[in-house]
C-alpha cells in the first residue's frame, strides 16, 4: 500500500488502479518515460519535477527506461531537423538530471536511434500502423505538440506508431509520462491485447502550469496543454539556468489572484516542488501584517491562502526564494565539466516549433 500511495502521489490518473496493484506483486517493474529534446532551455518541469516524479516511482519499486526519444524529434521538426543537434540536446538533458540527483542507479537511458536498429522494432510499429487508422492517429497529434488541424507531415503520422511501439518494444509495463502524452497510451492500451502484448498501466503525472493567467474558452485536454509550463512561452516558465534575479522577476508578475486556489501556479510550485523538498515553508512578514507565519504541509498552506490569510505577494516572495535555493546547487553543477560544455554548443541552435 505504501508503494501504490507513492506512484498515486505521482500519477493525476491511473488506467488503471485495480490493474496498478496486481503489478506491484511482480519482483521486478519496468516503467517507461521519454523525452523529445527539442529545445536548448530546460524548464523546471522537466528538470525538477521529472526528477522528483522518477525518484517517487523508483522508490516504488519501478526500474525506468528512460527513452530519449531524438528520432521523435527528428520526425517532429524539432531544432529544423537535425539530428546531430537533437542528439546533443539530450545529452544536456542528462546531465541536467544528473545535477537534480535522479536516481540513475534505477534508470537505463535508451536513445530511440539505437532502439530503430533493433530486430523487431520496426515489425512492432508496422503492427501499430496496421491496426489503427489514419484519423485516429491524428487525434494523437498533441503528444507531438500539435493539434489536430494542422497540417502534418508524413514523419509526424509515423511519431505516434513508433511511441506506441516503443513500449512494447521496451517491456514496458508501466509508461510514466505527461497527461498530454494520455491519448497514445490508450492507443497502447487497446492495441495491446489484439498485437499479443499486454495492457500497459498508465500513470499520468501533473502538467506544472505556466506563470500566464489561465486561457478563456478551452476545456479538457487543450486547455491543460495551453496552459502547461512551455519553453515557447520563456516569460512564463522558470528555467533551470535562471538566475535569482530572473526567478524573482518571473514571480512577481506571475498570475496568483488573492484566494484563488484553482490554477495558480505559485501554488502549484509549492505543492508539487517545493514541499518535496522542504520540511517548513516561512514567510517572513512585518508584524504589523500579522509577522511570521510557518506551514508544515501543503494543505494548511493552501487553506490559509483560500482564507485570504496570506497576501499573493508574501507567497511569491518565500517561492522565489526557495525555488532559487533549490536551483542554485543545480546551476553550479551546470555550470562544470561535460555539462558546461554542451550548454555552450546547444545555446547556439535553432529551435523550431
Amino acid at each position: 500500500m505504501d508503494r501504490m500511495a507513492l506512484i498515486k502521489e505521482v500519477g493525476e490518473e491511473i488506467l488503471t488502479e485495480d490493474e496498478l496493484k496486481e503489478i506491484l506483486k511482480k519482483k521486478e517493474i519496468v516503467a517507461y518515460d521519454g523525452f523529445e529534446p527539442s529545445g536548448v532551455d530546460i524548464h523546471i518541469a522537466q528538470g525538477l519535477l521529472r526528477a522528483i516524479n522518477i525518484n517517487k516511482m523508483i522508490k516504488a519499486g519501478c526500474t525506468f527506461k528512460m527513452l530519449i526519444a531524438d528520432w521523435h524529434a527528428w520526425a517532429n521538426n524539432k531544432l529544423s531537423g537535425n539530428l546531430e543537434h537533437i542528439q546533443k540536446v539530450g545529452k544536456y538533458l542528462i546531465e541536467v538530471w544528473k545535477a537534480c540527483d535522479m536516481d540513475l542507479s534505477h534508470v537505463d537511458f535508451v536513445w530511440a536511434s539505437d532502439l530503430v536498429k533493433e530486430e523487431g522494432y520496426w515489425e512492432k510499429v508496422m503492427q501499430v500502423s496496421r491496426h489503427s487508422t489514419i484519423k485516429r492517429i491524428v487525434r494523437t497529434a498533441q503528444i507531438m505538440g500539435r493539434k489536430e488541424s494542422e497540417s502534418l507531415q508524413a514523419s509526424q503520422i509515423l511519431y505516434p506508431c513508433m511511441q506506441a511501439a516503443d513500449i512494447f518494444h521496451l517491456k514496458a509495463d508501466i509508461t510514466q509520462l505527461g497527461m498530454d502524452q494520455r491519448k497514445v497510451n490508450v492507443l497502447a492500451r487497446e492495441l495491446g491485447p489484439k498485437l499479443g502484448y499486454w495492457k500497459p498501466i498508465v500513470v499520468s503525472h501533473h502538467m506544472l502550469l505556466g506563470l500566464g493567467q489561465p486561457p478563456k474558452g478551452l476545456k479538457g485536454a487543450d486547455r491543460a496543454i495551453e496552459m502547461k509550463m512551455s519553453k515557447s512561452k520563456p516569460d512564463t516558465a522558470i528555467f533551470m539556468s535562471d538566475s535569482a534575479d530572473e526567478i524573482s522577476r518571473k514571480i512577481k508578475k506571475a498570475y496568483c489572484p488573492e484566494g484563488v486556489v484553482e490554477d495558480n501556479p505559485i501554488l502549484e510550485y509549492c505543492k508539487y516542488i517545493i514541499f518535496e523538498k522542504i520540511k517548513s515553508f516561512d514567510i517572513k512578514r512585518p508584524a504589523k501584517f500579522g509577522g511570521d507565519v510557518s506551514f508544515t504541509s501543503y494543505g494548511d498552506l493552501e487553506k490559509a491562502f483560500a482564507d485570504k490569510k496570506i497576501h499573493p505577494m508574501d507567497v511569491k516572495e518565500a517561492v522565489s526564494g526557495y525555488l532559487n535555493g533549490l536551483l542554485e546547487p543545480v546551476r553550479k553543477k551546470l555550470n562544470s565539466g561535460t555539462a558546461k560544455k554542451l550548454a555552450e554548443e546547444i545555446k547556439h541552435f535553432t529551435v523550431t516549433r
